[in-house]
């Protein structure tokens, strides 16, 4: 069986004799030597064919097992998995691509997944016959060209929600209905059209609004974020020419801390004097689960500095597709002509559904009932975490775990993966290598009560492997 597993050892890589064998099984499994069922040799047959240690293949097939690429069928052996995960584990990767990224995010629901709202607790049955409803009455309407700013009820629902619940002061004429958070941004940097401009971005920070920012070919200068948010004098001192802002002064993503008034208020006077912009990415503004949610910065802008950015997806569904951009007066022509040109807003059904959804009060309704569920379940999490050694903080819908930095988060998240979890890797938030800290990031969204425990203890386990291969002591404070 050795033989057919092609397995060859390094003693002098610095990878261990455990991980080749793990990663040269991995390696038949997905090339077919090993289909599924088939039976591996016994530790002793392997240890004795390879002249290492019985320990040393027992802990690969230990993690091989861990991962569900193999399954232990005692009397019957140990043999691949009816199903085995398709993509290498665990292999180290010094930078992410955002398509890799992409594709994670987009490959749940899963638990501890961020960035999408919980499925179990959506009203979908009233939102369903709301849709039908609005998708016949589009279908009996004349055949037109749909306005590319957006329909004008939604447009005007958007104005009176923002009104109420994030003191925007706007009309239908400032609002942009947009395909998600992804098509505002899009849409504003094009509008912009400062190729080679400077433009701040926090740091750490949303990896795929970074990689956006860099295809509209904009000079980042990563700027550091504390318990008071983005620090305004360091985005001073190192671009005061920036043309550009980029922040979550709500809830910041991924700490979850609040810009300051101070630092709004410094922010603004910086954006008024040098002529700049600030992008305000309302990110989960409304679902601020500790304290009473701030007003949007947008609010406080009084020089017409600030372009306030906000969506559907984590509220409602990154499936509708629909997001916002509420433009300066300055901006509303701008605007108009790029919608006109590159980016209409979503198909009107969808706008029509969400805007009845919103003038019968049920937007709120949904709203309060997220955040006093979305409590509860943050609040097991971390108790279930601190059971276990393990600190944790609130950051936004996410409960935030640091990790020593000898810990490849990026890799254990790939391990969890395997394994039916979804946490993100705090590293990848962060621009550069040298500042980078490590931790995972667990969606509370996507945590039911009833099974924290179960995934707590799963996580426990990756944990604790992580940390015996760098022989760091457990994580108790």
């Amino acid at each position: 069986m050795a033989g057919s597993l092609r397995l060859t050892l390094d003693r002098r890589a610095a990878t261990t004799l455990s991980e080749q064998i793990r990663r040269g099984i991995i390696a038949a499994i997905e090339s077919g030597s090993l289909p599924p069922g088939t039976r591996l040799p016994s530790w002793r047959d392997l240890a004795s064919q390879l002249g290492v240690a019985r320990g040393t293949v027992r802990a690969a097939y230990d993690r091989l097992s861990d991962e569900q690429w193999v399954v232990s069928m005692r009397p019957g052996g140990t043999r691949v998995a009816p199903s085995p995960a398709r993509k290498p584990l665990g292999v180290a990767r010094d930078h992410v691509s955002p398509s890799a990224v992409y594709q994670e995010i987009v490959s749940g629901p899963a638990t501890f997944q961020m960035g999408v709202p919980s499925s179990d607790s959506f009203p979908a049955a009233l939102f369903g016959r709301i849709g039908a409803h609005a998708a016949r009455t589009q279908a009996r309407a004349p055949v037109v060209y749909p306005d590319p700013r957006g329909e004008l009820e939604l447009r005007r629902r958007i104005a009176g929600h923002l009104a109420v619940a994030r003191g925007i002061q706007c009309d239908a004429a400032s609002i942009f209905v947009t395909a998600g958070f992804s098509g505002a941004l899009g849409l504003t940097l094009s509008m912009l059209r400062a190729t080679g401009a400077g433009a701040w971005m926090e740091d750490p920070g949303f990896f795929l609004t970074r990689n956006a920012l860099n295809l509209a070919r904009f000079q980042i200068a990563p700027i550091p974020v504390d318990a008071d948010g983005l620090d305004v004098d360091v985005g001073i001192a190192r671009a005061s020419d920036a043309v550009l802002a980029l922040v979550t002064p709500g809830q910041q993503a991924p700490t979850g801390a609040t810009l300051s008034l101070e630092r709004r208020m410094q922010l603004l006077d910086w954006a008024r004097r040098a002529g700049s912009w600030i992008v305000e990415d309302d990110y989960l503004g409304e679902l601020q689960l500790q304290k009473r949610a701030a007003p949007a910065l947008a609010s406080l802008d009084t020089n017409g500095r600030v372009i306030h950015i906000g969506s559907f997806s984590k509220t409602i569904s990154p499936a509708l597709r629909l997001g916002f951009i509420v433009a300066p007066d300055r901006l509303i022509d701008q605007f108009n002509e790029t919608v006109m040109s590159l980016a209409p807003a979503p198909a009107p059904a969808v706008q029509l559904t969400l805007a009845e959804f919103i003038r019968e009060g049920h937007y709120m309704r949904h709203l309060r009932r997220m955040k006093r569920l979305y409590a509860a379940r943050g609040k097991a999490l971390q108790d279930a975490l601190a059971s276990r050694g393990y600190p944790s903080q609130i950051g936004g819908l996410a409960v935030l775990l640091p990790l020593p930095d000898s810990i490849d988060d990026e890799a254990l998240v790939r391990e969890a993966r395997a394994q039916g979890l979804a946490p993100g890797a705090l590293s990848s938030w962060f621009s550069g290598r040298e500042a980078r800290q490590r931790g995972l990031l667990l969606g509370v969204a996507t945590a039911p009560e009833q099974d924290i425990p179960d995934a707590c203890d799963r996580l426990d386990r990756l944990i604790r492997r992580h940390r015996d291969r760098t022989g760091q002591r457990p994580i108790v404070h």
